[in-house]
This record gives structure tokens, C-alpha cells and sequence, in this order.
């Protein structure tokens, strides 16, 4: 190719490119709720005018070019790579037989992955059968239409510890899990979440009540990934758990780690400084700050105001918030 068709090819390239519309990963539509598929793009740039449009495509084209074809082929593909979709993935690889006093079950080993997205992380949970039936039986009091076609493995009289009735009851639980999750309205609800969140929680819990610090913190870091994944639209409902973290970290005296994690509670809740664990927070995050060499004196300022506006009833400290959690 001689340098003028070179030349033509790559402005081309970029006039194409420049009229691309960023997508991104949303929740399915209403129509598409019952779809298998978790997630659906969806367009999110606004409609923009013909000078704003103009403007755009000429800052692109400033921009760029001084690249290659080659270099404006790749910079397209991880731009689309930005926008990829976004889903968790259920996978039951594994289970074991618990035998337990007179009892005896199965358990499922639950791998939940995140798709669409560089993060390589995963969480792994155990439930046995009663688990699942459970939550079958919660679901149904809520959403009796929307399970209307969902089917659950059912109970036999005989052969529940067989290869056969195991391996099938696996991919059935994949597939119930999946499907569940595509229904916006389920996979959001506290119901599911408590399902897969809530055994290691009030595992964890019970764990800080007893001064196991180490043991409670390894747990709460497992589930606090688990918990972001599937409440993604609901920053603020993972803020006890957070708050939990910084006190394990507080008693294990690890102060830098446990500020970090009190500076990512608190933006959970800017804007939501009626909270109950908000000024247990702060008062928390200032003596920390204070024993890091930190700068305390705004969150101070904001904790003497909240006070000023507060009528005289009992706080409780942060751990005494923590402790309270999952109490039976």
C-alpha cells in the first residue's frame, strides 16, 4: 500500500471510530428479565447535539491522529474491552458427604465468578439441599409469578447419596442458581442475597463476639467481595460489614489497615450521614487517624455538628454496633 491509501485507510479508521457510542453493562430490561442471560448492555451516552457531537469527534481526532492504523485498531478494542458486560457465574464443581451425629448430606460447593471484567477473583460457599429448598420455599412467598417456570430438583426416598442423583442435582443447582440471578427482581432481593451471604456472616459475626479477631476477618474479607458483586446498586448495605473489618483490624492493631477500610465505609456514606453506624464511624476513624499522625480535624468538625443536630440519645461505638449484628 502506497502512503496516500495508507494515509486514507487510517483517517477512515478514525472517522469510524469516532462515531462509536459507548456502551456499558446494565441490568436486564423488564422484557428480558426471564432471559437465562444475567446481564444486557445498554446504551448510556445521552443524545448529544450536532456542535457537541462536532466537538467530540474533533477533540477525538486531535487526539489521535498521530497513530497508525494498527495503534487505532487496538486502542478501539480496549475501549470496547472497558465497556465489556458485566454477570456473576454460578458453578457447583464439587460436593462432599457430611456425616453428622445421626445426620447425614450432601454438600454443593458453589464457585461464583465474575465475567465481563479483569478481576479475577472468586467467591466459594457450601450448601447442602435443605439450603436450597429453603430459599425455593422463601422465594415462592415473594414472587410466585416469576418462579412460575422455575423447576427444583425434588426430594427422593432413596438413592440421595448415589453418584447419579449427586451429579444431576449439581447441574440442576447450577442451572437454578443461573436462572434465578437472570430475574432482576430476585437476584436483588435480601431474600437471595441472605441465601448466599449470610451463613459465613453470622459465622463471622459470632467470631468477633467471641474475640476470634483473626478468624472473624478472614471470613468478612471472603464475603465482603461476594456481598459488592451482587449488591452493586446498594453501596450502602455493605457498610456494617465494612465497619466490622475496621474493628478486627482495630483489635488485631493493624490501625492503617482498619482506616482504610473506615475511608471506603464513609464514602458509602456521604450522603447518608443519618446512618446509624455514621457517627460510630467517625468517632472510630478520628481516634485512628489520630494514632496514625493523620489529619483529623475535618472529620472532627463533622462529628461536633452531627452532635450539635443530634438529640440526646445513646450512640453506641462501633464495636457495640458490630457485636449486635446477626444476634439470633
Amino acid at each position: 500500500m502506497d502512503q496516500d491509501s495508507y494515509d486514507t485507510a487510517g483517517r477512515e479508521l478514525l472517522e469510524a471510530g469516532s462515531r462509536i457510542t459507548p456502551f456499558c453493562a446494565t441490568a436486564p430490561s423488564e422484557e428480558k428479565q426471564n432471559q437465562p442471560n444475567a446481564e444486557i448492555s445498554c446504551q448510556v451516552s445521552k443524545e448529544k447535539t450536532g456542535k457537541d457531537v462536532l466537538q467530540d469527534s474533533n477533540t477525538s481526532q486531535g487526539s489521535h491522529s498521530s497513530m497508525t492504523t494498527k495503534e487505532l485498531q487496538e486502542y478501539w478494542k480496549k475501549e470496547k474491552c472497558q465497556c465489556r458486560q458485566v454477570s456473576l457465574v454460578f458453578e457447583i464443581p464439587s460436593t462432599r458427604i457430611v456425616e453428622h451425629h445421626l445426620s447425614k448430606y450432601v454438600m454443593y460447593k458453589i464457585i461464583i465468578l465474575q465475567t465481563g471484567s479483569f478481576d479475577c477473583n472468586k467467591s466459594i460457599i457450601e450448601r447442602r439441599y435443605s439450603d436450597f429448598e429453603k430459599l425455593h420455599r422463601k422465594l415462592l412467598e415473594d414472587f410466585s409469578e416469576e418462579m412460575e417456570d422455575v423447576t427444583f430438583p425434588k426430594k427422593t426416598l432413596t438413592g440421595n447419596f448415589t453418584e447419579e442423583i449427586i451429579n444431576e442435582r449439581k447441574l440442576a443447582f447450577k442451572d437454578y442458581l443461573r436462572l434465578l440471578y437472570s430475574m432482576r427482581y430476585i437476584r436483588r432481593s435480601k431474600k437471595f442475597i441472605d441465601f448466599l451471604t449470610r451463613p459465613e456472616l453470622e459465622e463471622a459475626y459470632g467470631c468477633l463476639r467471641g474475640g476470634q479477631y483473626t478468624k472473624a476477618l478472614e471470613i468478612l474479607l471472603e464475603v465482603i467481595g461476594l456481598q459488592e458483586r451482587l449488591m452493586r446498586g446498594n453501596p450502602v448495605s455493605v457498610v456494617p460489614t465494612l465497619c466490622a473489618i475496621v474493628v478486627c483490624h482495630k483489635d488485631l492493631e493493624n490501625p492503617a489497615s482498619a482506616f482504610e477500610y473506615g475511608e471506603e465505609a464513609l464514602l458509602r456514606l456521604r450522603v447518608h450521614t443519618s446512618h446509624r453506624y455514621y457517627i460510630p464511624l467517625l468517632e472510630t476513624m478520628i481516634a485512628l487517624a489520630y494514632e496514625l499522625g493523620k489529619d483529623f480535624l475535618a472529620l472532627q468538625e463533622k462529628l461536633e455538628e452531627l452532635k450539635a443536630k443530634k438529640h440526646p440519645v445513646k450512640i453506641f461505638t462501633l464495636k457495640e454496633l458490630a457485636v449486635r449484628e446477626y444476634v439470633q
